[in-house]
């Protein structure tokens, strides 16, 4: 959100109750909209650098007893580099302008604050601890608690709460969490030189186990940390259970071990008047499907173009208006992806008994009934690209004509991303002739993209886009692909690639049109 704002010219305070950065192994990967959303902040290269060889497979292993023994499942996929090449021999749109990127939250979080540094706007203050706000018609004046104890004043235009779980802005807000609680697991962070590469089955990214304690173990951005995470009863147990499930000595250490608790909640609001919530502040989705952070940084993307329109004066009151009614229908449908895949792990997980590792009849079809399930419901923990890409904003009031497509929006699609060229959905990606991304060259504003060539209207249309102080670029999609692709509609873009308009021609008086996707017109039309 700091770094969004910042590179939009906005003056940004963050501060953090932490002294600095720990080593808990939390968010692991980025996905491919997330990755897209870097590269347009120009620090996908950087993220790639410091993140998990993109030469390595991300296979899934469902293992018994141990990650000796021959596998029950074997899930391959693709490395970064191996997909980045077939994203860019994809002319269809149904693929990104990026992969996917493993990268440990402690890595990332460094990374992050270093390129902060880049912009003078934009300020970071460890040991500064939120402890109240109160908020008036022309700003927000937040407490903030001192490393010595002390307590200090800061003004804001306004606040976003990037607190997490235990959010205390969400808290002062009198807003709730709404959801459900699963598993009590415990987590443990172990460091091994050499243990990845003696893994006899092969080298993956997820080591499931079939046992009684939930089981499984994922490799960190380094190949050297391990993260452990199983059902029992103490922090003793864990040590002894990863041992185990090795299956072979090893050298190790414990960096780490602490409980925590599985949880889908949504709170009932994200805003109040100038104060609003973004990632675990306002939806917790468990680790299962890999959402939760990449649900936030979505959040940060949608609000802070926002807030910097409003704060450069061209921007009108609808567009902080519809942060709310677009992305808390996301965190409810990205919270029943994961539930999804939390319940397709138990499908297979509950079909564990003890006789699984008897070499007669019965171990047989307890194997063989859990590799059936496991074949089919496991994939719901890692192949929700349907899910990342394929979402519509709908209901919102700077979009023009936008329909509730329940087919893509049902949680049952996740597994395949189609390109869908409606007003709510992200652009699909298509590559100019010169191998570029139709992206990199849409910028971070407003686009009107089509095959046609200075449409009727198209003057009048850039010139109100200058008069309230926002810029409009025109891109002609140049490959007969991307053509075929977008078909032959007028597409304007938002600056986070959404569309918020289309049609075959451009309305003769555009001060309607721009009035509405800018958020200065308060009662859209449902077609224009």
């Amino acid at each position: 959100m700091a770094l969004e704002l910042g590179r939009r010219g906005i003056k940004v305070l963050l501060v953090d109750q932490r002294s600095g950065f720990g080593k808990l192994p939390k968010m692991e990967r980025c996905n491919a909209r997330t990755m897209e959303n870097f590269r347009r902040m120009g620090i996908c290269a950087p993220i790639r650098a410091a993140g998990l060889d993109n030469d390595m497979p991300m296979d899934v292993f469902i293992c018994l007893e141990n990650i000796v023994n021959p596998p029950l499942i074997h899930h391959a996929y693709a490395s970064v580099n191996a997909l980045r090449a077939k994203f860019h021999a994809t002319t269809d749109g149904s693929t990104a302008a990026e992969p996917y990127q493993l990268i440990s939250q402690y890595t990332l979080e460094p990374l992050l604050y270093n390129i902060s540094k880049r912009y003078d706007n934009v300020q970071v203050a460890f040991n500064r601890e939120l402890i109240d706000f109160t908020q008036d018609e022309t700003g927000v004046t937040a407490q903030l608690r001192l490393a010595d104890g002390t307590v200090a004043d800061a003004r804001a235009d306004y606040v976003v709460g990037c607190d997490g779980a235990s959010s205390t802005v969400r808290e002062r807000l009198g807003f709730v969490l709404e959801g459900e609680s699963l598993l009590r697991m415990r987590q443990a962070l172990f460091y091994c030189e050499d243990l990845l590469e003696r893994i006899p089955i092969g080298i993956g990214r997820h080591y499931h186990v079939a046992d009684n304690t939930n089981s499984f173990m994922i490799v960190q951005d380094d190949k050297k940390h391990f993260s452990f995470h199983a059902t029992v009863s103490s922090d003793e147990e864990m040590a002894p259970l990863f041992e185990r499930v090795v299956g072979f000595p090893i050298k190790y250490k414990q960096l780490y071990v602490g409980g925590w608790q599985q949880r889908l909640m949504l709170a009932n609001h994200y805003r109040d008047r100038r104060v609003f919530l973004a990632g675990d502040s306002a939806h917790l989705v468990i680790p299962t499907g890999g959402l939760g952070m990449n649900t936030g940084h979505a959040d940060a993307v949608d609000l802070s173009w926002k807030l910097a329109a409003v704060l450069h004066g061209w921007g009108g009151p609808a567009l902080l208006d519809s942060y709310e009614a677009e992305r808390r229908p996301i965190g409810a449908r990205n919270i029943a992806a994961s539930r999804r895949a939390s319940k397709g792990r138990r499908q297979w997980r509950q079909l564990w008994r003890p006789e699984i590792a008897e070499d007669g009849p019965v171990g047989e079809a307890i194997r063989a009934q859990m590799i059936a399930v496991a074949e089919r419901e496991h994939r719901w923990s890692n192949d929700l690209y349907g899910i990342e890409l394929g979402y519509q904003y709908t209901n919102s009031p700077i979009l023009i004509g936008a329909t509730d497509d329940t087919n893509m929006r049902d949680v049952e699609s996740g597994f395949v991303y189609r390109p869908v060229v409606q007003v709510g959905y992200r652009l699909p990606n298509t590559w100019m002739s010169d191998g570029r991304s139709i992206q990199d060259v849409i910028g971070d504003e407003y686009a009107l993209v089509g095959h046609k060539n200075n449409p009727p209207g198209l003057d009048l249309l850039e010139k109100e886009f200058r008069r309230i102080g926002a810029l409009l670029r025109v891109v002609q999609p140049d490959t007969a692909e991307a053509v075929a692709v977008y078909g032959n509609d007028l597409i304007l873009l938002r600056p986070d690639l959404h569309i918020a308009w289309k049609a075959a021609d451009l309305p003769g008086d555009p001060a309607l049109l721009v009035a509405i996707v800018t958020g200065n017109h308060s009662k859209p039309a449902s077609s224009l």
